[in-house]
């Protein structure tokens, strides 16, 4: 406990943050390159085992760090609900670094269906680890898709205040990383058409990054050859404030100062202090 004790605060966060992200990348970028390169699954696939490895991911980091598992939440939580700035820089890298070595490994143990459904390693296989407009075929570009990651964040951002606020009717602690699931398969399945509902930018730019260093030439751009990186970042960052914003607006300004009682329940202490632990 004393040996413990002396590690900071912030390192053992960090390490929660990398581990929950790794998880939800594992079985999302998985279960893609499943469908796409080995034929097996369908949307439906995909949408679930992202919900699910959000769920996993959220169970895995959520009593160390808060499960951010996403910079647009990590930067919302700063914005609205007095999560510390210092904290969003160190949580948004350590979140990147899950995904990327997560993509690594979906990378390494495809390599041969990849290499023998795509063998050049290109557009056609890019959409495995990263989101493309019109998820590569449909006539979407650049700015419709940064439309849709501004929505789609910001129903993101509205639901996970709404179900980890201690004030409203949140599930129990343990049951809020199943909901969060529910909300990224409802999303996937919404809307998932126009930019592949990356709502995520630590999603989307660590195994971009991890393409690009194992042959990916065309990671940063998208199938029209446009630079289409920075959509899925500055995309979720915005709709993340947003949907904070009218989550505040709407819903959070109207509920009691004072945390509901919850029977049978006694809150941590850090969930008294800011309102809710998981995100």
């Amino acid at each position: 406990m004393a040996e413990r004790s002396r590690i900071p605060v912030l390192v053992g966060e960090l390490a929660a943050e990398f581990a929950g992200t790794m998880i939800l990348i594992l079985f999302g970028v998985g279960v893609v390159a499943q469908v796409v390169a080995g034929g097996f699954g369908n949307h439906d696939s995909i949408a679930w085992a992202w919900g699910l490895g959000v769920t996993l991911g959220v169970y895995t980091a959520a009593r160390v760090s808060g499960a951010h598992l996403n910079p647009a939440v990590s930067f919302a939580l700063a914005v609205f609900k007095g999560f510390s700035w210092r904290k969003v820089l160190p949580y948004s890298l350590a979140q990147i670094a899950g995904a990327f070595v997560a993509a690594l490994l979906v990378r390494w143990n495809y390599s041969e269906v990849l290499a023998k459904v795509d063998p050049g390693h290109t557009i056609k296989t890019q959409g495995v680890f990263s989101t493309l407009p019109g998820n590569g075929v449909l006539p979407v570009h650049e700015w419709g898709a940064f439309r849709d990651q501004v929505i789609g964040t910001a129903i993101l951002l509205f639901l996970i205040l709404a179900v980890t606020d201690l004030r409203n009717t949140s599930p129990a602690a343990n049951l809020a990383p199943v909901v969060i699931g529910l909300i990224v398969v409802a999303i996937g399945m919404a809307w998932g058409t126009d930019a592949g509902y990356a709502i995520n930018p630590a999603r989307d730019f660590g195994p971009r990054l991890a393409t690009f260093i194992t042959g990916y030439g065309s990671a940063w751009r998208d199938q029209y050859g446009e630079l289409y990186f920075w959509v899925p970042i500055v995309g979720p960052l915005i709709g993340g404030v947003i949907g904070g914003g009218l989550y505040q607006t709407l819903i959070g300004r109207f509920l009691p100062l004072e945390e509901a009682p919850e029977p049978g329940r006694v809150p941590t202490p850090t969930e008294t202090t800011t309102g809710h632990k998981t995100a």
